[in-house]
């Protein structure tokens, strides 16, 4: 018997479809955006909420609907409710082209964005508009990673624009001056040093020691823990300024 109902008129860029392959058949359902990852993050618990309409497809796309002997079959139950649960436990998630394609660019423009902040043009210390590295990017052949998110990739990305683009382009550094008391010196200059890609300069008083260095931005938090830490509010570190050095 035909079957006719709303489901053969779902837009795939409106629906999450999450599909399990099982038993040799192909079994689908059809979910609210971002529903499915609350779900499974235990954020979500009430399938009402998750599914966009409350049935097991074969292909949600044409509205066909899974039989009930299909799913005893292959779940060894025809409730909907376990069925579905299964589903969206181990089920891969669908997106239409329109919405991968829209992923994609808000990926590769965040990466870009992300490699903005951490380089500069080593001739004026200043960052590159956002627009210039995404044409870098495409220049030096780039590719992003799906199911990867931007931070995890952008370090790649600095490399790949380092080796086979024009763009001149190097880590952004922090210059800074950590002062501790010269007693803490030995003690506290190995793991002080940890956190340094070049140093500058250090300066031995007879109730300071200073040493300036170049840092990534990323280190300042350490070093401020460690102080905070080990000398009770004895030393400090001081930003002096932003410098480049090229990359070994």
């Amino acid at each position: 018997m035909p079957i006719n109902q709303p489901s053969n008129q779902i837009k795939l860029t409106n629906v999450s479809i999450v599909r399990l392959k099982k038993g040799g058949k192909r079994f689908e359902i059809a979910c609210y955006k971002n529903k499915v990852q609350e779900w499974r993050n235990g954020v979500e618990t009430d399938l009402d909420d998750v599914l966009q309409i409350s049935n097991v497809f074969t292909n949600v796309s044409k509205g066909e609907v899974a039989k009930a002997n299909d799913l005893q079959k292959a779940f060894g139950t025809s409730d909907r409710d376990t069925v579905v649960k299964e589903i969206l436990k181990k089920g891969e998630m669908q997106v239409g082209e329109k919405e991968r394609e829209h992923e994609l660019g808000s990926l590769w423009r965040e990466i870009a964005t992300q490699v903005g902040e951490k380089c500069v043009d080593p001739s004026t210390q200043r960052p590159y508009p956002v627009g210039m590295i995404e044409k870098a990017m495409t220049e030096a052949g780039f590719s992003i990673k799906q199911g990867k998110n931007a931070k995890s990739q952008v370090l790649e990305c600095i490399k790949v624009l380092q080796t086979n683009s024009t763009l001149p382009i190097q880590r952004a550094r922090m210059r800074v001056r950590v002062t501790v008391p010269t007693a803490d010196k030995e003690r506290l200059k190995p793991r002080i040093l940890e956190a340094s890609e070049k140093v500058e300069g250090e300066d031995d008083g007879d109730e300071d020691w200073m040493i300036t260095m170049l840092i990534d931005p990323g280190q300042l938090r350490v070093l401020n823990d460690l102080l905070q830490k080990e000398v009770k509010g004895k030393g400090r570190i001081e930003t002096l300024s932003f410098a480049v050095t090229a990359n070994s």
